[in-house]
């Protein structure tokens, strides 16, 4: 009798362990599918916010500058009126000029004016690309900052085309 129960006892142990190892594998399958599911959502975040980043190409015939722009409401206009084709004309001896339709400035931060930045100058309704250090003033207001090109700036002249930049 002492060996059917020694028997028992060991099968009991048997099927109880297979079942634990049973339940660790199903947690592991579950802790590693909630980490999947983490990384494909991570990844779809990222992938919404480059898809919601605008982007703009400046082109002349022989330059390419791409801006990223900000998300103000008159980055948002000036993204919305392209493409454009339109003069570049220098102004001062650190910025090129072109014209757009009227931009609302309501929430755009105001502009430093730095080398790279894309701006717009209410006065004037114009969008102003800085190859050099501008005084800031509070009428100069922000659009975005250069992504690539930003050496060609300067270089700019005659008509250009500005139109979204996808990669």
């Amino acid at each position: 009798m002492s060996n059917r129960v020694f028997a028992g006892i060991v099968a009991l142990s048997l099927l109880l362990t297979a079942s634990a190892c049973t339940d660790s594998r199903k947690m592991g399958d579950t802790a590693r599918q909630q980490e999947t599911k983490k990384e494909n959502k991570e990844t779809q975040i990222k992938e919404q916010e480059e898809e919601e980043t605008m982007k703009i190409s400046v082109k002349s015939d022989e330059y390419e500058i791409i801006y990223e722009l900000n998300d103000s409401r008159a980055a948002e206009e000036l993204y919305n009126q392209l493409p454009l084709t339109t003069e570049v004309e220098p102004f001062s001896n650190n910025e090129m000029t072109f014209y757009s339709e009227k931009l609302s400035t309501e929430d755009a931060p105001l502009s430093g004016g730095e080398p790279g930045s894309l701006s717009y100058y209410e006065p004037w309704g114009d969008v102003v690309m800085f190859y050099a250090p501008c005084a800031p003033n509070s009428s100069l207001y922000e659009l975005g900052t250069v992504v690539s090109g930003e050496e060609f700036i300067e270089n700019l002249s005659g008509t250009i085309m500005v139109s979204s930049y996808e990669e």
